[in-house]
């Protein structure tokens, strides 16, 4: 596989859905800023979205790639893929409908257990409600496109997946668009427009399969020896997946109990925290998973090794002058793209204060997209079960003793310290089993990469310390000022990098070539 151009396309493809995630956050920010509707939105949009990755997208991917991908490079090849994906389609279709319907009348505890403290505010709480039931359905469809993502990613057919993120946000900032009255009305229109973006992603990735020659058929519902060994995998990977969203759950339960709007301000900073997450992190998660899974069947662990050690690579150069970036610019940048509107500067401040501290774990949160695959392709979700589950005794505990002191930016703070608990435990566990180590011409290039991005860093400050107001002024100001921090910054650190060794030029090199990939 060309990790170089495969991450190439899926993080090109997700820069288009993130482009369309911002400008749907920044139209946000002014239409409903970090009011109760807001906080009500989020938590209706963070319902779904907790079970997607509970059974859905982490947890069935974990369990079917590896499994799609034995029969796929097997002997019957394609035809037992495709019958293996039909059977699992038969038992997780009217799982997922059943789970749907149970949901919509359970709503109201449902909600009440991410949101426990909205219940003092029966407004609050039942906007909540009535936008959960709206965006639920997302659930079940977005849950089908991972099955979809699954056998296209597979075949190494990245872009239909890659690009079906962007149909969501664009839904939604219809919505908003049309809607911009503020309040429960623009709230309830972008619900709507997240249902309607599930819908478009299952019929562009259903669409796609077809044009791959993978026509699914509807089975009965059977427990086939194909779907058992699913279950034996994929269990494990429910759970371990289950303890993470628990995890955000807590996280979302601590939030709920704090000052209005801070719902808003944690959801804000994540999307400029998720930027680099989703088009470097899930990008090298996505493309390194099926590779590693074919050489580990076919008994070349060197080679895997090879393709993670790669994979480190990679994301370590374009991930650290990204946290880098975004810990030394945040509230610059949060207040050039949302203030305005319902969106105060006090607003802009808090969430930059908060993303500062996000963003120092978002190089762990890259690795440990690249160290999972070392364990989902030989078929084991029980190691990264066991380490999710210490991962959330230690948030738990830290939530308890941080947030009374800080608030969000103690919640913050415990997001950041468990992503490099997470990130750490699960190499030392690959390393000791003799799975991965990192090499030591990798190990050196990171440590100069850690120099160009701290100089890059320094850059950072010094500009924002001599634009001042500009971030907060028009529209052509904040061009400027947030283009002056982005070239400047890039400028430093890959000129930098180059000269001193930080970057792999073959590596670069190839991501800079356009070739078209075998991926529509």
């Amino acid at each position: 596989m060309k990790l170089g151009k495969a991450i190439g396309t899926i993080g090109g493809l997700t820069m288009v859905s993130r482009v369309l995630g911002f400008a749907r956050d920044m139209m946000m920010s002014r239409i409903l800023g970090a009011s109760a509707a807001a906080d009500a939105f989020f938590v209706a949009f963070r319902l779904p979205n907790t079970f997607r990755r509970f059974f859905g997208e982490g947890a069935f991917s974990a369990g079917f790639v590896p499994l799609f991908s034995q029969r796929y490079h097997g002997e019957n090849g394609e035809a037992e893929a495709k019958r293996f994906s039909e059977e699992v389609l038969a038992v997780f279709l009217p799982t997922l409908v059943i789970f749907t319907l149970v949901a919509q009348v359970a709503m109201p505890a449902l909600v009440w257990l991410l949101a426990s403290g909205y219940a003092v505010e029966p407004e609050k709480f039942h906007l909540a409600v009535d936008l959960s039931r709206i965006t639920f359905p997302y659930l079940a469809f977005i849950s089908l496109v991972s099955l979809y993502s699954g056998i296209l990613n597979s075949m190494h057919r990245f872009t239909a997946a890659a690009f079906a993120p962007a149909l969501l946000n664009l839904c939604m900032l219809i919505a908003l668009f049309f809607v911009r009255d503020g309040g429960a009305i623009s709230a309830t229109a972008v619900a709507w427009g997240v249902t309607a973006g599930g819908v478009l992603q299952l019929i562009l990735l259903w669409w796609a399969a077809q044009r791959a020659g993978v026509s699914l058929k509807l089975r009965r519902p059977r427990i086939t020896p194909g779907v058992r060994q699913f279950f034996r995998v994929v269990i494990p990977a429910t759970f371990a997946a289950g303890v993470y969203q628990l995890s955000i759950l807590v996280d979302t339960t601590f939030i709920s109990y704090l000052s209005e709007g801070s719902m808003a301000y944690l959801n804000y900073a994540d999307r400029l925290n998720q930027l680099p997450l989703g088009i470097i992190g899930t990008a090298l998660g996505t493309a390194i998973l099926p590779s590693i899974s074919k050489f580990v069947d076919q008994g070349q662990p060197e080679e895997a090794e090879k393709i993670q050690n790669q994979a480190v690579d990679l994301a370590m150069l374009l991930t650290l002058p990204a946290a880098v970036a975004l810990a030394a610019a945040a509230v610059p940048l949060v207040t050039a793209l949302f203030q305005g509107g319902e969106f105060s500067v006090e607003d802009a401040r808090i969430t930059g204060q908060t993303l500062a501290i996000i963003a120092l774990g978002l190089p762990a949160y890259v690795l440990v997209k690249v160290f999972t695959p070392g364990f989902f392709a030989r078929e084991d979700t029980k190691t990264p079960l066991k380490v999710a589950m210490f991962v959330l005794a230690a948030n738990i505990g830290l939530n308890f003793l941080l947030i009374p002191m800080f608030g969000i930016h103690g919640l913050a703070t415990v997001l950041a310290i468990t992503a490099w608990i997470n990130g750490g435990t699960l190499y030392y566990i690959l390393r000791k089993r003799g799975h991965f180590r990192l090499s030591r011409e990798v190990g050196f290039r990171v440590g100069r990469q850690l120099i160009a991005a701290a100089a890059m860093g320094a850059v950072l400050l010094l500009i924002q310390s001599r634009l001042g107001g500009l971030y907060s002024g028009s529209v052509g100001q904040r061009l400027v000022a947030v283009g002056a921090l982005v070239s400047a910054g890039g400028a430093v650190y890959f000129a930098l990098g180059w000269l001193i060794g930080a970057i792999n030029k073959d590596d670069v090199m190839v991501l800079l070539r356009r070739k078209k990939v075998s991926a529509d």
